[in-house]
């Protein structure tokens, strides 16, 4: 994921594909039409979940949110999209960068909207910690 200088929110988009895009509801919405912060928080959960299972190849469970920085609203209406990237790997946890841009719907300028780290550990059939190979 290329970097946009931090907590700074105008830069490039990440080079690759969202892990995931989706659009913000009003059903979602504060009365001001802004989006809920943990609407936000769940949907780069989402992101981090399925980079997470996908490099892991298996389950793999929320362990903790760190860090997480509100930079500027998401409104109703506005495409939202999250970018995952491998910030360090432990035996069975994943350490995931996340970053969520969003635009509006009938535009193109796209800005840094939340950027944070989620810890994600592989686990078993039963649920017990399994060791993660290097991907």
């Amino acid at each position: 994921m290329s970097e946009s200088g931090g907590t700074e929110p105008h830069g490039a988009l990440p080079d690759e594909q969202p892990t995931i895009r989706v659009t913000a509801m009003p059903a979602d919405a504060n009365f001001y039409g802004d989006m809920f912060g943990g609407w936000l928080v769940g949907q780069m959960d989402l992101a981090a979940s399925a980079f997470a299972s996908r490099y892991s190849r298996g389950r793999a469970v929320l362990a903790a949110i760190e860090g997480i920085a509100f930079l500027r609203p998401v409104r109703a209406g506005d495409e939202l999209s999250i970018y995952t990237r491998l910030d360090r790997l432990g035996r069975s946890s994943m350490r995931i960068a996340v970053q969520a841009w969003s635009r509006p719907r009938d535009g193109d300028a796209a800005a840094k909207v939340t950027d944070g780290i989620i810890t994600f550990v592989a686990v078993d059939e039963a649920g017990r910690p399994r060791a993660v190979e290097p991907g």
